[in-house]
């Protein structure tokens, strides 16, 4: 009895796990907008020629990943096109995950030259394993590809990333603008590993049918769509928009760029409001991250300006929570910055 009891437990135990992932799973499911990829993408086309491109959280056979990357793989140049998906071996936009098992999907282009990627050029394999992005096969196939593009799971996002940087592998993928603020996410925009592509802001994705939500807008065809007001695009491939210099016009004064209390900076309320003629520290907000230009202004860690060893390091290096204030006052979480050149 003992022993059936002990194996009942670990058998509920894996079947409410397996059961929390799934829930999980659809809770990250959100359906990218062909033209939101075709607006972003549209940036990058010199990237791709004669690059294995990934697509490592889609289901191949109804993503707009897959059909932007098909559908443009000659005039792009590129080598191989690679998509994989989770616990799904059904040909459905959005899966039940209710499979052990996934499919890996290979495309190598127009062979019969006429003009459309037929469903025959699509080379479909059942994986052995349910496709998870960490999984042995999944990535075997990320160390075969040159660049990564998907929407991966937002609620895997900091694990997401930190596979791509440790694989150091190229990548285009949309994300939650908050990631910003991510103690494992802020020094890799520090440090120059990945940087915010060229839009970001509001997004409608679709969501599955079943899904209950406060806000979910239902359209004619009866498909369900949510909106967000804090998505980004994230890449570490360069593009002309991280080069383009930010034009400063105000000056600074005292009154108008207040010191905190507990850092040797200034405040600035807006990426507009910038003082062309300040050298020191500027605490800015996130959305700086749109305009950053690496050859215009330097991010600091806040850590390195701390007014005395009683404020608590961030582990971030950020300006936020309690610490984050002026005259006793609290601000939004800031960035630290310093403009290369002063005029």
């Amino acid at each position: 009895m003992k022993s059936r009891v002990k194996g009942g437990a670990v058998a509920t135990k894996s079947k409410n796990q397996s059961q929390g992932q799934a829930r999980l799973a659809k809770e990250d499911e959100f359906y990218t907008q062909r033209v939101d990829i075709e607006n972003e993408l549209k940036h990058y086309k010199h990237h791709f020629e004669g690059k294995v491109v990934y697509c490592n959280c889609d289901d191949p056979r109804v993503s707009e990943f897959v059909h932007y990357f098909s559908h443009n793989f000659e005039s792009l140049g590129l080598k191989k096109l690679i998509a994989t998906c989770y616990k799904n071996t059904q040909p459905d936009l959005f899966s039940q995950h209710d499979s052990e098992r996934a499919i890996k999907v290979q495309y190598l282009g127009d062979l019969n030259r006429n003009g459309i990627p037929d469903p025959s050029e699509f080379e479909i394999e059942l994986l052995d394993g349910d496709g998870d992005f960490r999984s042995k096969e999944s990535i075997s196939l990320l160390e075969e590809a040159d660049i990564v593009v998907t929407n991966p799971p937002f609620s895997l996002y900091r694990e997401y990333v930190a596979q791509l940087v440790q694989y150091d592998k190229k990548f285009i993928i949309l994300g939650p603008q908050h990631a910003i603020s991510y103690k494992e996410f802020f020094p890799l925009l520090k440090n120059g590993k990945i940087w915010p592509g060229t839009r970001s802001g509001a997004f409608k994705f679709r969501v599955p049918k079943e899904k209950e939500k406060e806000g979910l807008v239902v359209d004619e065809e009866g498909n369900k769509w949510q909106n967000f007001g804090n998505i980004c695009w994230f890449t570490n491939l360069d593009i002309p928009k991280r080069h383009e210099k930010l034009i400063l016009y105000k000056s600074y004064n005292s009154i108008e760029y207040p010191a905190f209390d507990y850092y040797n900076a200034i405040n600035v309320n807006k990426v507009s409001d910038i003082p062309r003629d300040y050298s020191g520290a500027m605490a800015v907000p996130i959305t700086f991250l749109d305009k950053y230009n690496p050859e215009q202004f330097e991010i600091l860690d806040a850590n390195d300006f701390r007014k005395h060893s009683g404020v608590p390091t961030k582990p971030h290096g950020l300006i936020k929570d309690k610490e984050a204030a002026i005259d006793g006052r609290p601000t939004y979480v800031r960035i630290l910055i310093r403009k290369l050149e002063v005029l």
